[in-house]
């Protein structure tokens, strides 16, 4: 039996022609951007965002490592491991190419800090955090780009 792949949160990212994409929001005629975009009215650091009719736009798919970890224990839930016992998970801050803001994102398994430097190009995947009997429920994760390469 297939399982259905369904986002784990709604709304915050999409696949387009085969690319991942975060979904946020910016402010008209500015390069303010928000993510996730209901996040937008906190104003972030742009004054003019309050108030403002914000659009909903994908945001860059790629990006450069600003920082990166391991999470050796379980995060607390809502997080579901996808291993039991848990095995320790790499995290990235990845600057987005045109947004020039920082994202954080899982990255796939058997990546780890060993295989990221700072400044190194990284791009956008969806993938599997956790899975039931009838469904797989994916997240976006943070690959380098040489990882995807023909994948």
């Amino acid at each position: 039996m297939t399982k259905t792949r369904v986002p784990a949160v709604e709304g915050l990212f999409t696949e387009v022609d085969g690319i991942a994409h975060l979904i946020g929001a910016k402010v008209p005629d500015r390069e303010s951007y928000f993510f996730p975009a209901h996040q937008a009215g906190m104003a972030g650091g742009d004054p003019a965002a309050v108030g403002a009719d914000l659009e909903e736009c994908l945001l860059s798919n790629t990006g450069r490592v600003w920082s990166y970890t391991t999470s050796s224990y379980a995060p607390p839930p809502p997080f579901v491991a996808n291993t039991d016992p848990y095995e320790p998970i790499t995290i990235a801050a990845v600057t987005l190419e045109r947004e020039q803001m920082v994202v954080l994102g899982q990255c796939p398994q058997g990546i780890t800090p060993d295989d990221l430097e700072i400044g190194m190009e990284m791009e956008l995947c969806i993938d599997v955090l956790h899975e039931d009997d009838e469904n797989e429920y994916t997240v976006w994760k943070w690959r380098p780009v040489a990882a995807g390469e023909g994948s």
